[in-house]
């Protein structure tokens, strides 16, 4: 189904995870060609960014970004939509739901770019200083660098919000960072370091410190009772960053408006970048609500994430007279291995087998040419059409690489082929001979039907699923729930599909209060770091929000772990295919499909570069609004 930006703007700490899985993934050369300069007596480099292969493509004295329009007007505003509601504007609560686009009023140290995988360039540090060994991290502030209140940013404000996550931010995040660094220490008013645990992986060390938002000290120790980091909160948080809140009305909109004197606009990295003059985010019900105000020119710029929609509404006469602009822009980043999630920590999915049961019991092909007009493509891995999507069977380096991991591998992974998702019949939803197949894995594995149809085990327990889903996602995609539902309820599994409130559904979801869910919250990733024991790793299984399957495995654990040891580009690859692989062996997640390209609606007043990045559409921070369109709509009451 859909990519990862099939969720517009719902950012939360999850725009941090980004960050971490995007770490070193170049091939790898002098730092010295990226600007850098090395002391042979001291072993450090100091750079204006950081890779871990040491690999930059832009120099010290670059201009502007590729990807960007360096001379884009400011102004105007981007209208979008969210659907569902809020009740903070804290986007780091643990609790409840944060406005959407809250983010954007916080800076970083560094920021990765979008035409290089694992690339990083100082937004609020000037230059970056490490060891050799990468023991320790050395950030110099730009004094330049300005809270929206006019202070300064200090290296005391970077030391207290490191410290505010460990201590009061997500439980997995917390847990994971505290474990790899050993201290945080102000220099002075400009300068921190940060000194890093000697038994750990150097792999993301730097960059995931370096992505910490930056809050402001003062602001939080003025009222420390109401103003936390883990608590929902209307008000919001001094941050450095390019916009700032203007207005909100609950559950119903939120505006952002751009900094007259943000600190940071002349900065390389951020010229041709931020180029809107407000932000506005209207809130919906549901998606068919949205679309409905989208018609009417409520807002502006949608990113549509329904192909059933795509192939089908989008026949309105503001796109036969050109008001209205459809586009299919291509994406060139693995699709997110989004899917049906199985809860490893229910008793029924202990058995593989039952797992891949219940897999067939879900027709791709009969659901795609169904609902979604056949412009789903099927998926199998977790990194699709990327260059270390596993296939076939193990060779060459990555079958080095495996055979060095030792008995933790088991035979079946050396010797056959990659697990593929299954194939089934599109001309109906009961594909019979899948069927027949999953009833025989359910009898194998213990669970028979009964007199009443319902399967159960030797104990009288019912086979059982439960799964939820908010009531504002896409109607295709609730039919497609459905639809499974039904296919097991076929073959005599107690399964049921509920609709939920969205600030439900988000309860639900961190406490993984379900049997199986659909879900979007697995990343594909193009290099190795942290963010992979966050998703896939053992320790975080218990509470890790980003991994709701609770997986733990101890073979995916040995990938994970190897993979933080590659030295070059080809050794990465090869671990990152063997994690592929291992990943769709546990067989945890049923994939379902995904949209090739980027499917963009927008009012005729929008433009974009030229040259768009690799792996981001980037409509939040290149785009911009073409004045002269923009007004010539407005006089002709195009929207509102």
């Amino acid at each position: 189904m859909p990519r990862a930006h099939a969720i517009v703007v719902e950012t939360r700490v999850l725009s941090m995870l980004p960050q971490w899985l995007l770490a070193g993934a170049a091939a790898l050369c002098l730092a010295m060609a990226a600007g850098a300069a090395k002391s042979e007596d001291t072993e450090t480099t100091t750079s204006h960014g950081y890779s871990y292969f040491g690999n930059l493509d832009y120099p010290a004295d670059f201009s502007h970004l590729n990807y960007v329009n360096p001379d884009a007007p400011k102004g105007g505003e981007l209208s979008l939509s969210a659907s569902g509601t809020f009740d903070s504007l804290n986007p780091y609560t643990v609790k409840g739901r944060a406005g959407a686009l809250t983010t954007i009023q916080f800076d970083r140290l560094i920021e990765s770019s979008s035409d290089g995988i694992g690339q990083y360039y100082g937004v609020l540090a000037e230059s970056i200083e490490y060891d050799k060994a990468r023991n320790w991290v050395i950030f110099r502030l730009r004094p330049e660098a300005k809270f929206s209140d006019g202070t300064q940013v200090t290296a005391e404000d970077v030391v207290y919000s490191h410290r505010l996550f460990i201590e009061q931010g997500l439980p997995s995040y917390a847990q994971a960072v505290s474990q790899l660094v050993t201290n945080a220490e102000a220099l002075d008013p400009l300068t921190v370091k940060f000194s890093f645990n000697p038994e750990v992986s150097r792999r993301s060390l730097i960059e995931t410190v370096g992505s910490t938002p930056a809050f402001s000290k003062a602001w939080f120790e003025a009222d420390p009772e109401n103003r936390r980091l883990d608590e929902p909160r209307m008000e919001v948080a001094i941050g450095s960053g390019p916009y700032i809140l203007d207005s909100y009305d609950v559950n119903r909109r939120i505006v952002y408006k751009l900094r007259d004197d943000y600190w940071g606009k002349d900065l390389a990295f951020n010229r041709g970048k931020h180029n809107y003059g407000s932000i506005r985010i209207e809130y919906f019900a549901d998606q068919t609500a949205a679309f409905e105000a989208f018609k009417a020119g409520e807002f502006t710029f949608r990113i549509e994430s329904d192909p059933k929609q795509w192939a089908s509404a989008y026949d309105f006469p503001k796109l036969s007279n050109g008001t209205v602009l459809q586009d299919a822009i291509p994406d060139l980043s693995p699709p997110t291995p989004s899917g049906f999630v199985f809860n490893l920590a229910r008793p029924q999915f202990a058995d593989k087998n039952v797992r891949k049961a219940i897999a067939l019991a879900f027709n791709f092909e009969w659901t795609n040419e169904s609902l979604f007009f056949g412009l789903n493509s099927r998926r199998s891995s977790f990194v699709e059409n990327a260059p270390h999507m596993a296939s076939g069977v193990p060779e060459g380096a990555e079958l080095a690489f495996l055979n060095a991991l030792g008995d933790v591998v088991p035979e079946e992974l050396l010797s056959e082929p990659v697990i593929e998702s299954h194939v089934s019949k599109p001309d109906r939803l009961n594909d019979r001979r899948n069927l027949r197949a999953a009833s025989k894995l359910l009898e194998a594995a213990g669970w028979v039907v009964g007199d009443d149809g319902v399967r159960r085990n030797d104990k009288g327990e019912t086979l059982k699923i439960d799964l939820p889903y908010p009531s504002n996602i896409a109607g295709s995609t609730a039919t497609m729930i459905d639809s499974f539902m039904q296919n097991l309820q076929g073959i005599g599994i107690d399964a049921r599909a509920e609709k939920v409130d969205p600030s439900q559904y988000t309860l639900r979801s961190r406490e993984r209060d379900y049997d199986m869910v659909y879900s979007t919250r697995y990343s594909a990733f193009l290099s190795t770091g942290g963010g992979l024991s966050q998703m896939y790793g053992s320790k975080e299984a218990e509470f890790s929000i980003f991994n709701p399957a609770g997986l733990a495995s101890a073979l995916v654990d040995e990938i994970i772990e190897a993979s933080f040891d590659t030295k070059n580009q080809d050794e990465q690859d090869a671990a990152l295919m063997a994690l592929d692989r291992a990943l769709r062996y546990e067989f945890f997640v049923i994939p379902d499909g995904y949209v090739a390209d980027h499917w963009v609606a927008h009012y005729d007043m929008y433009g974009r570069p030229e040259n768009l990045a690799p792996y981001d559409l980037g409509f939040l921070d290149t785009w911009w609004i073409d004045p002269d369109k923009e007004a010539k709509l407005k006089a002709a009451g195009a929207f509102r």
